[in-house]
């Protein structure tokens, strides 16, 4: 069971069942220990409700908050780059490199006719590709449209490169 104390807390608090305030309340009214121990925790609580709560200052809140910024600032971007990630997506594209350079080796023709001089290549394509079909999606449009957003992506590398070399003399 809980000392007077804390039973005396719940009363005063509130946060006791009706039945138990009914008891306290009982206790208080007939038992002198309990009378006083009542009276000495109820001037307590108002001297506690009349009391200001200390609150730091506008000055420490802003201190805490700018070194935590600091602390998250100084981490290296190095440390939150998965290596794991870097080096499968480098094993995917050798792979599929890999993969292409083998097939086109093996589509050609390595045998030289006999009485030929002259080394010729014969390439054999797959039947699937038609020679005419692909040349549709390399037509004049397409090319000048992906060569006009490689010279601006381009611009726009050097543009940020030249800045960071400028900036890097400021300091």
């Amino acid at each position: 069971m809980n000392s007077i104390e804390e039973q005396l807390w719940n009363y005063i608090d509130g946060s006791c069942t009706l039945a138990e305030q009914q008891a306290i309340s009982g206790l208080i009214a007939q038992d002198e220990a309990w009378r006083i121990k009542y009276n000495e925790l109820l001037k307590l609580n108002e001297e506690f409700s009349t009391m200001d709560l200390d609150e730091p200052s506008m000055a420490f809140t802003y201190n805490v908050m700018e070194t935590i910024r600091t602390e998250n600032a100084m981490k290296p971007l190095k440390a939150t780059i998965n290596k794991r990630i870097i080096w499968g997506i480098a094993a995917f594209f050798i792979v599929t490199i890999a993969a292409l350079v083998i097939f086109a080796l093996s589509t050609i023709n390595w045998s030289v006719p006999a009485g030929n001089t002259s080394f010729d290549l014969n390439i054999k394509m797959p039947e699937q590709l038609d020679s005419n079909h692909v040349k549709s999606f390399f037509s004049g449009g397409v090319v000048k449209g992906f060569l006009f957003f490689d010279l601006v992506m381009g611009l726009f590398l050097l543009d940020a490169y030249l800045r960071r070399k400028q900036s890097a003399k400021q300091h």
